[in-house]
């Protein structure tokens, strides 16, 4: 997910898919706990739209 994307939501939306992405963290860091993971790109991909949803909500606390 992009930050422009990320810019459209609503405060609530990022909220909800920041708690969907961390989440799906967890269940990828168990996966590859048990050696399930398959594609392990995906770990840096969900810390990054987590890490990317957080910098726009901080943007927008600063912003008011």
């Amino acid at each position: 997910m992009k930050a422009k994307d990320i810019k459209d939501l609503t405060t609530d939306e990022m909220l909800e898919k920041e708690k969907s992405y961390k989440d799906e963290l967890f269940n990828l860091r168990f996966q590859l706990a048990t050696g399930q993971l398959e594609n392990t790109a995906r770990l840096k991909q969900v810390r990054k739209d987590i890490a990317r949803i957080k910098t726009v909500l901080r943007q927008q606390e600063l912003n008011k």
